[in-house]
């Protein structure tokens, strides 16, 4: 091969390395629609007093969020679970593959997002808890309750909106009218994580 050829070679190279490299730095400074950049949450603590129920008074489950703390090295909330019902709840984290205590991130805080992502079966994948502050109880009992800290470490996307899963919790017994025999609990509440 001669020397100019071989100069062309290299010229058609740096040529070709310079235009994607700038297509690449052009689409991550956001010309491109198609993808976005995530910026991870730093810390913060929000005081939330969430409290939901499901089921009618006398029979339900009530859940409660009172505050969720994202750190340098990943989050935990403290939540509760009271057992107003007449039937043990089994708190099988895991149970099924949407069904452990946690987070989801959604783009909004709207409601109607989380239901038709769950009618649709579009639901974000849990951020599951990797510790139990007190433990779970195996069984929470007709009249009892569980008031605790679940964490994880990773990062949580800036921007997104925290909901709480609780879940997967399964009747021991037949439930009661209006519960379900399994149950996952996605709060109605969310928060949006700042940057």
């Amino acid at each position: 091969m001669s020397r100019t050829t071989l100069i062309v070679l290299i010229a058609l190279g740096a040529t070709f390395a310079g235009f994607v490299l700038a297509s690449n730095a052009q689409r991550l400074s956001g010309d491109d629609a198609e993808v976005a950049t995530s910026v991870a949450a730093g810390p913060q603590t929000a005081d939330l007093d969430w409290r939901e129920t499901f089921g009618s008074t006398g029979e339900q489950l009530v859940f409660t969020v009172a505050r969720l703390d994202v750190t340098e090295s990943g989050w935990n909330a403290r939540i509760g679970i009271e057992n107003d019902s007449s039937v043990g709840w089994e708190l099988a984290p895991g149970a099924t593959p949407d069904g452990s205590f946690g987070l989801q991130l959604f783009e909004t805080g709207d409601k109607q997002e989380l239901e038709d992502r769950n009618r649709n079966g579009t639901l974000p994948a849990v951020r599951a808890a990797t510790g139990y502050s007190p433990e779970l109880p195996r069984i929470l009992e007709p009249g009892a309750s569980w008031e605790g800290e679940i964490s994880a470490r990773g990062a949580l996307v800036a921007g997104s909106w925290a909901r709480v899963v609780f879940g997967t919790l399964v009747a021991v017994g037949k439930p009661p009218e209006g519960l379900d025999e399994m149950l996952i609990w996605i709060t109605d509440n969310a928060y949006q994580l700042d940057e």
